[in-house]
């Protein structure tokens, strides 16, 4: 007879760790493995959901495992941080040029400790006791100078609010081993506890509505619902806890993120405790989010999109974020200027997100995506985002209109005085070796927009080893790998490499150096293959872009590679014969010009 599966609840505080939990659960024969991710409250959401189901045991970290404990009737295993997995983070960080500190519970500082005694890591180290002293610590380092922090996910979370680069302290294979070891030797102790709640559980489920009840406080106490939505819809019902709990009952139709509800709220009584309880069923309403390359979004959107990239990960915007705060203090218009991947709309959501219109509206015109429909609604429809006010408005790659569209849209702008009734930030593309095109310049003399340039990452490559180990960090998390950085001979060509799609191609790059890399450490030969291969797509697109006017009697009925070498020689007589300048203008490291042309 087969051994029969103990049913595991596991709330992970980021995806990466899900991912990794069902990939060692997947290679035991003793445990069946639900994995939902959740940190903190959202974790304690999770399970308060999942108290009625059918599982034997919940399985989850740190501080979202210290909640659930105190809030659930189910066995809790905590996935300890062991010494492999600090010592991981502390090699990640070896890169990291500006001062950090190691931050967390006594669980991890208490490791941390013993690993700067033994290895003679000059780290500074400070313990949390309680979730409340994350944010005060936090602001109190920064104060000192501090720019990073290793720590765990809940002063992972606050540190990139404050502004504060972070490495999150994941768990490894041996760590979450050792809690399913854990797991299964606990149940194995017990059998007969969980079956009384399956049965209430099961009867809910079958019913064609869903279910939420909460307690008086606004804490939820049971929930059918699934993971789509489920924010907004329990948002939505708190606001009419109160109305059930004084009337006894209350019925209502609710328009949620495009869908309609039908809802039925009762109040229940049970064990001197009071419930407001929800049924509902749902139809969908078809809702446009956006129209013809103009898209609304408010604060909680832009702060997940920045939150969400990498700009907001590595704090590339960290070096000017002086700046930004001195911008924020008036309102005059904005002109953003840089190369493509240079960071210019997530400086936008910056820029919005911490202004006093931040509770209002930022309405982005897209202006590549704005065809003739969209030109004609935003210039001439009643419902135009022009005519409304106290809204940030942002002109995205002002450039991509034609000359006579540009013009007319500054006379709208001046006509209706728009920068006076609304916040208006403008972006244009600059080509390499400009700071500013005619388009912007056009717009700065006219409006008289402050600037703001964001520099290539080819100026900015003393950065390029903080970046790649606060990325890095990331993906591990993301990816589920345990990457500690790269090989010694392999960051110099990563340093010389022209980048010029910057901060979008770095990003892509670095991730595909992690999905490619099975080791500790990112190897030359990994890095070397995969720059040859942006140089020879970067040398494809600078060629298919010309003209036969552009490069005359160009014979394209040979190999990629002798098609190479004669752009080369041709961009080398061009400058004279001057090496450097000749890598530079083709967006490559000299070392690789003279492997092409040997």
């Amino acid at each position: 007879m087969a051994e029969e599966k103990i049913k595991a609840l596991g709330i992970a505080p980021y995806e990466g760790m899900k991912s990794l939990m069902m990939q060692l659960a997947s290679k035991r024969t003793d445990i069946d493995l639900t994995v939902y991710v959740g940190d903190l409250n959202k974790g304690v959401e999770i399970a308060q959901k999942n108290f009625h189901s059918n599982y034997d045991v919940i399985i989850s970290r740190g501080g979202t495992a210290e909640m659930i404990e105190k809030i659930s009737d189910i066995p809790l295993i905590e996935i300890s941080l062991s010494v492999y997995d600090i010592l991981r983070a502390m090699k990640l960080a070896e890169n990291y040029a500006d001062r950090y500190a190691v931050v967390g519970f006594s669980s991890i500082t208490n490791c941390a400790h013993l690993l700067c005694d033994l290895f003679q890591y000059k780290v500074d180290i400070f313990t949390i006791h309680e979730e409340s002293e994350v944010t005060s610590t936090l602001k109190d380092l920064k104060k000192r100078g501090y720019r990073m922090v290793l720590c765990d996910m809940i002063a992972n979370t606050t540190a990139k609010k404050l502004g504060l680069n972070a490495i999150l302290i994941t768990s490894g294979n041996e760590s979450i081993n050792t809690a399913f070891d854990q797991a299964v030797k606990l149940c194995s102790s017990y059998a007969n506890i969980r079956n009384e709640n399956r049965f209430l559980g099961e009867v809910l489920r079958g019913q064609s509505n869903s279910t939420v009840v909460f307690r008086s406080d606004g804490s939820i106490y049971f929930s059918t619902l699934e993971q789509d939505n489920t924010d907004s819809i329990l948002h939505a019902l708190s606001k009419d806890i109160s109305d059930v709990l004084e009337s006894g009952s209350h019925k209502c139709f609710k328009n949620i993120g495009g869908t309609l509800y039908s809802i039925t709220g009762k109040r229940i009584e049970s064990d001197r405790q009071v419930y407001a309880a929800f049924y509902f069923s749902s139809d969908l309403v078809p809702m446009a989010t956006s129209k013809y390359g103009i898209k609304y979004s408010n604060k909680q959107e832009a702060e997940d999109l920045f939150f969400n990239s990498f700009y907001s990960v590595t704090s590339s915007s960290g070096t000017i974020q002086g700046t930004l705060e001195q911008l924020n203090q008036n309102q005059y218009p904005l002109m953003i200027t840089g190369e493509p991947g240079s960071g210019k709309e997530q400086v936008v959501g910056v820029l919005y997100s911490r202004s006093q219109l931040c509770n209002n509206p930022l309405i982005t015109i897209n202006c590549p995506l704005l065809g003739d429909k969209g030109w004609n609604f935003l210039t001439n429809h009643y419902n135009s985002p022009l005519g409304d006010n106290n809204n940030t408005i942002y002109f995205k790659e002002l450039n991509a209109l034609s000359e006579l569209q540009r013009k007319q849209l500054l006379s709208i702008i001046v006509d209706m005085n728009l920068c006076k009734r609304n916040r208006m930030i403008f972006s244009c593309i600059t080509k390499p070796g400009e700071t500013m095109s005619a388009a912007a310049q056009e717009y700065v003399n006219s409006l008289g927009c402050l600037t703001l340039y964001m520099p290539p990452l080819r100026e900015m490559t003393q950065e390029i080893p903080t970046l790649s180990s606060l990325y890095l960090s990331t993906l591990n998390v993301n990816l589920a790998t345990q990457i500690i950085g790269f090989e010694p001979d392999a960051l110099p060509p990563m340093l010389d490499y022209d980048w010029p799609y910057n901060y979008t191609q770095f990003k892509r790059v670095l991730s595909e150096l992690a999905i490619m890399t099975k080791t500790p450490y990112i190897s030359l030969a990994t890095v070397n293959g995969l720059l040859d291969k942006e140089r020879t797509a970067l040398l494809h697109d600078d060629f298919t872009a010309g003209t036969s006017s552009e490069i005359p009697g160009f014979d394209t009925n040979r190999t990629l590679e002798e098609m190479n070498h004669d752009i080369i020689n041709r961009v080398l007589k061009e400058v004279g014969g001057n090496q450097s300048a000749a890598a530079k203008r083709l967006g490559i490291g000299r070392t690789t010009l003279w492997r092409y042309l040997k």
